[in-house]
């Protein structure tokens, strides 16, 4: 029996337990085995309040989690007791949100759970109780003692993005644009690419960072000096990259059909096409840990939070492409 996918807790405030719930009541006979590391009380207390049959299973072993799934979802007790209500963030709650991860880490890495998949948390509660990296896969590659060697890629049918920066500002994307941060994003994508979506010989198009790829020059040297230089150092190593490209030029059907994944030079201009064609089932991956990461491509979605109506779309792709990227490692290893 293949291990299951660790799914975790995020902030229970948000949207995170009901998708769980709503996917694991609609779908779970077509999804891989999975199970939450949250507080098992507070799960059931939201079922019956949203009115879904769904039975909570307790596990002590995440191992033990596909002989119940297909009739209860299983639970691994985080150890703390949760206090948010739907829409209403308690930092009192961080504890047991970074504990989930760990835990779900853990799993992982000592082949209890075939891979790892969070829901989103909140960033700005999670600070207020004193967290200080700036997201998901900061953290993650921390735990995982993978440096600054972490990436983010965005996939949906059609489409895969990697932003060479993240979560900065704009102005400091810019300014912090490198060569080397290019280069480290293709090789880390390239590799992905070839591992854990068995492409034999992936395309990298490399986006330009001005209007138009910089005009030769006219609207920015960024493309001659930065990106051009990138693109050169992947193509000695091997790896098949294109650009720098238009970026909006790059995104419509038939241009997608040209390449295997985008390399974005920040975080919107990889976000919005994807965020486009697909907004409800995009999938957040992350790229250069020793595990395999998913998780939906959207937030805590507060405002709609215990109400029944949230879309599990993001997360059921997530599960699907987490088990099929974990399936490939596994067969390749």
């Amino acid at each position: 029996m293949a291990p299951p996918l660790a799914l975790t807790l995020g902030e229970p405030a948000g949207i995170g337990e009901e998708i769980a719930l709503r996917a694991w009541l609609e779908h779970r006979d077509e999804l891989p085995a999975f199970y939450l590391i949250g507080d098992p009380d507070h799960l059931a207390s939201l079922a019956r309040q949203l009115g879904w049959p769904v039975p909570v299973c307790p596990i002590d072993d995440a191992r033990c989690a596909p002989r119940p799934f297909k009739t209860a979802l299983p639970v691994f007790p985080v150890g703390r007791s949760v206090r948010a209500r739907p829409g209403h963030p308690d930092p009192a709650d961080a504890p047991a949100i970074l504990a989930a991860i760990e835990i779900a880490v853990r799993d992982v890495r000592n082949g209890r759970a075939a891979a790892l998949v969070t829901n989103p948390i909140h960033k700005e509660s999670l600070y207020r109780a004193g967290f200080r990296h700036p997201g998901h896969t900061e953290y993650l590659a921390a735990l995982a003692g993978a440096g600054e060697g972490a990436i983010m890629m965005l996939v949906c049918p059609g489409l895969r993005v990697v932003p060479v920066t993240i979560h900065v500002a704009l102005r400091r994307a810019i300014e912090g644009l490198t060569t080397a941060a290019i280069v480290h994003a293709g090789r880390i994508t390239d590799r992905a690419l070839r591992r854990d979506f068995d492409l034999a010989a992936p395309v990298l198009a490399v986006a330009g960072l001005n209007p138009h790829a910089g005009e030769s020059g006219s609207l920015g040297r960024e493309e001659i000096e930065v990106v051009q230089p990138a693109v050169a150092e992947l193509r000695a190593a091997g790896i098949d990259a294109r650009g720098p490209l238009p970026p909006d030029t790059m995104f419509h059907a038939e241009a997608r059909g040209a390449y295997d994944a985008a390399l974005c030079m920040y975080h919107d201009q990889a976000l919005i096409p994807i965020k486009t064609i697909d907004f409800h089932g995009g999938v957040n991956v992350t790229l250069g840990l020793p595990f395999v990461r998913t998780s939906p491509d959207h937030g805590t979605a507060l405002a709609i939070a215990g109400r029944g109506v949230a879309r599990p779309d993001s997360l059921i792709a997530a599960l699907q492409l987490a088990a099929e990227m974990a399936g490939r490692r596994s067969a390749g290893s």
